[in-house]
């Protein structure tokens, strides 16, 4: 079992990438639920994802994740840096350069880093699973297009105040017509913000067991991805 250490603040988030999909709130619009619940059956629907246990994935060369979806479980090698550690109830363990991290203050600063990169990581790589998630309001942008020039449906993401570590923040989602998939988003730091930080695409998408990724965000890395049934248990437990 992993050494329990030190306990960090777990945030709602965690719970909701863990959480089975498909609990939207009343707020949402209906036709940006109906946009949601159409892209979610387009990448093999709600079943196939409770489905999916074991993810693995690189997150654009910076971090490595394994994260066990059932238990909370998850492994992040970040350089010299890893980490083992359950994002439900914070407790884990760290090591840095082959060391084990075992100051009590430097061990809660290491998990909490670590919970944060797989909040953040975990989110660009399963985000459009995530919509229907509770404390996430929906609401319908209008049409629009996708830079291919296909036709999109646009949904707009914000955040109760109490969800995550960033609930400020907005998202844009393009939802093509012909693929029902997400194919394109933009990301505002802050709600109110006038133009995004950024705006990329959600492209590659392939199939990993029951469900669809996306495999490009337009900065041709490896994602590495991949769903599986089982594991070796060692690989949550052990350097």
């Amino acid at each position: 079992m992993i050494r329990l250490r030190a306990r960090v603040r777990v945030f709602t988030l965690a719970i909701l990438l863990s959480a089975p999909a498909g609990a939207e709130e009343p707020e949402s619009d209906p036709r940006a639920v109906a946009l949601a619940r159409s892209a979610l059956e387009a990448m093999g629907g709600a079943d196939a994802w409770s489905a999916a246990h074991y993810l693995h994935w690189n997150f654009r060369g910076r971090r490595v994740h394994d994260w066990d979806r059932t238990t909370g479980n998850v492994r992040i090698e970040a350089g010299n840096r890893l980490v083992l550690m359950n994002v439900r109830d914070g407790t884990g363990s760290a090591w840095e350069d082959g060391q084990e991290i075992t100051d009590e203050a430097a061990l809660g600063e290491a998990l909490e880093q670590g919970h944060a990169w797989w909040v953040n990581d975990a989110y660009w790589l399963i985000m459009p699973y995530k919509m229907l998630d509770p404390g996430v309001v929906l609401r319908y942008a209008g049409p629009g297009e996708l830079p291919d020039g296909r036709a999109a449906e646009i949904v707009t993401l914000t955040f109760d105040d109490d969800v995550g570590l960033t609930p400020r923040n907005r998202y844009e989602v393009w939802i093509a017509a012909d693929t029902g998939l997400v194919e394109q988003w933009a990301y505002y730091r802050d709600r109110d913000d006038p133009e995004p930080r950024l705006t990329s695409p959600w492209s590659g998408w392939q199939r990993f067991g029951g469900i669809l990724l996306s495999t490009d965000r337009g900065d041709d890395h490896d994602w590495e991805i991949a769903v599986a049934d089982s594991v070796p248990a060692a690989l949550f437990e052990q350097p």
